[in-house]
């Protein structure tokens, strides 16, 4: 396993992470770093491992041994504090459905001590005009923009993204992959997992590929690439220079289609 970043300027460590289940072991001696300001992905099967060690730096589960830091603090000896740092992308079912926007974005806001522009939080997920409107209302990629505009309640360091695009059209993933680009333009780190390989390889400026409960192989997706080339890899098929999404995109426009 290789990194191609330095230790320096991490915002977060993780450091020989155990987590089991009786005889499962969830999370076997996870080692890795995340640099400021990166989108670093978290890949793998389901059952590999990459939601507890994600939900361990969450602060949600506790680890049976090991250490994860976020932007200086520990983890296992302060959970609440690093709570109040991040932000977590929440599953549509967590909000209240009979609520307007902007009355939920003040639920979570007080939730931290904090008042909220609802209207310029939307703004940055393209919802402004929905500030009133019931988030039951909402179509499945609005809800999907909602619920990381409610991530983005505390001006977190570190936003956890998990299968943000599942279920999208094409459209709204792709608009999705732009606004994590601008939340990387912005500073802000993001930790994303994805069943999505192409997603990994447009948004990741590295990626760790877990496998039965190990980091298999940590790097940008283009040296993971290449050391794959290396080896002699060859597909049957060779790839064309557009696939079939973009033959859809440029048909039906990029523009977000709301129900």
């Amino acid at each position: 396993m290789s990194s191609t970043l330095t230790t320096n300027g991490a915002i977060i460590e993780v450091e020989d992470l155990h987590k089991s289940y009786g005889a499962l072991k969830a999370v076997d001696g996870v080692s890795f770093t995340v640099q400021r300001g990166e989108v670093f992905g978290m890949l793998g099967p389901n059952g590999a491992g990459k939601t507890t060690t994600v939900e361990i730096l969450e602060g949600i589960r506790t680890a049976d041994s090991g250490r994860a830091i976020v932007n200086g603090i520990d983890v296992r000896r302060d959970p609440r504090g690093v709570k109040s740092i991040i932000g977590v992308q929440l599953q549509s079912s967590t909000f209240f459905d009979e609520l307007q926007l902007s009355e939920l974005l003040e639920v979570f806001a007080s939730l931290y001590h904090r008042s909220v522009d609802a209207k310029a939080l939307l703004h940055k997920v393209e919802l402004d005009d929905k500030i009133n409107a019931y988030f039951s209302k909402l179509s499945g990629g609005q809800k999907q923009r909602f619920s990381i505009a409610a991530a983005l309640v505390n001006e977190p360091v570190v936003l956890f993204l998990d299968e943000p695009t599942t279920g999208l059209d094409p459209q709204a993933r792709r608009h999705l992959w732009e606004m994590v680009k601008q939340f990387k333009a912005n500073g802000t780190t993001v930790v994303l997992t994805t069943h999505y390989m192409e997603e990994a390889e447009v948004l990741c400026d590295r990626v760790a590929v877990m496998d039965s409960g190990h980091i298999v192989a940590l790097d940008r997706p283009d040296a993971l690439v290449d050391k794959l080339l290396a080896k002699g890899f060859h597909k049957e098929r060779v790839e064309r220079q557009a696939t079939l999404e973009d033959v859809f995109l440029d048909l039906t426009g990029k523009a977000l289609r709301e129900d």
